[in-house]
């Protein structure tokens, strides 16, 4: 493929934490290299499970973006945008609405997953079983080929892939059908051993202080069937062991384990030595953020300029989708 257009976003819910930074972040920096790429704060996706719930949009959008910079995602190299601020997005997404059988949407297989999840909202609406088009949407207005995901969102992919056919069927040829670019992400476990997750009360924040976060690497479940100090551990049981080998050098990590397994170390003075690296990591981060954060109208600069460049190349996509559906 000679276009090497990527577009990824990610929706504004609130502070990024350490599963955004291994599993998200890391992987557009690399891509930024190598690929043109479109990034954007998904804005009207967050709608679909928090219409109740907009006022924290706006800030966690302008948080959400202080962390991509201050990670090393270039203005300079990327489109960074906010999607509201693309109207060929929804211009799009009403189109590809009227030709999308309602048996795709349905049998999404993250509709009645996310339903379950999310039992507590009324997620009984017409955005929320349509998003799969908004996503689609989102795509292939930029006539992107490849789309960064992992195993689990293939499905939503496939959706994409089938519009996009069935808009080229049905009218003329537009747009290409992107294909996957498998990532590999580490799983990162939260506090308490489920997914890093927000919702869940278990993160480890980028935006939190080296206290917090050493803080809370403390309150990290460790190897449950090591009740006494004196027992040996098996760091393969252990929660926070799983955030060693994202942080502590392999030669440190092997004689942690070693000593574990001997009952040489407790899981008190463990977990201090994993906090130290946690926050070493992070200070540079830290650090940058703290300046980009003091530097008034950055983050609107950048997506004012991000959303007039993606606005020009999703404006002739949707020449060509009015000249094709003769309208």
């Amino acid at each position: 493929m000679s276009n090497k257009r990527i577009v990824s976003g990610m929706r504004p819910t609130g502070k990024l934490h350490l599963g955004h930074f291994h599993g998200v972040l890391a992987n557009w920096l690399e891509l930024q290299k190598e690929f043109e790429c479109f990034f954007f704060a998904a804005d009207w996706h967050s709608l679909t499970t928090e219409y109740d719930n907009t006022a924290g949009i706006r800030d966690n959008i302008r948080e959400m973006l202080l962390d991509w910079l201050a990670f090393g995602i270039d203005p300079e190299q990327s489109t960074i945008f906010v999607q509201s601020k693309v109207p060929q997005h929804a211009e799009l997404n009403l189109i590809l609405s009227m030709i999308t059988p309602l048996s795709w949407l349905e049998r999404n297989p993250t509709y009645k997953e996310m339903q379950d999840n999310l039992a507590a909202k009324d997620l009984a609406t017409f955005g929320f079983l349509g998003y799969p088009v908004l996503m689609a949407s989102d795509i292939i207005v930029y006539k992107a080929t490849r789309v960064p995901v992992g195993h689990d969102q293939l499905p939503h992919l496939e959706i994409t892939r089938e519009i996009a056919r069935r808009f080229n069927y049905l009218y003329r040829e537009v747009f290409p059908e992107p294909v996957a670019l498998l990532t590999e992400t580490p799983k990162v476990l939260g506090l308490d051993g489920r997914k890093m997750s927000k919702s869940y009360g278990n993160a480890i924040f980028l935006s939190e202080t080296a206290e917090e976060t050493q803080k809370k690497v403390m309150s990290m479940v460790t190897d449950v069937q090591r009740p006494r100090r004196s027992d040996p551990g098996e760091p393969d049981r252990c929660v926070a062991f799983t955030l060693h080998s994202l942080y502590v050098p392999a030669e440190k990590r092997a004689e942690i384990v070693n000593s574990c397994r001997g009952a040489q170390i407790g899981c008190v003075d463990c977990k201090k030595i994993l906090g130290q690296y946690v926050v070493e990591t992070l200070a540079p981060f830290r650090e940058k953020r703290q300046g980009l954060a003091e530097r008034p109208g950055l983050v609107e600069e950048v997506l004012t300029e991000g959303s007039r460049k993606a606005a020009q190349v999703a404006a002739a996509t949707m020449e060509e989708v009015r000249a094709a559906v003769q309208i």
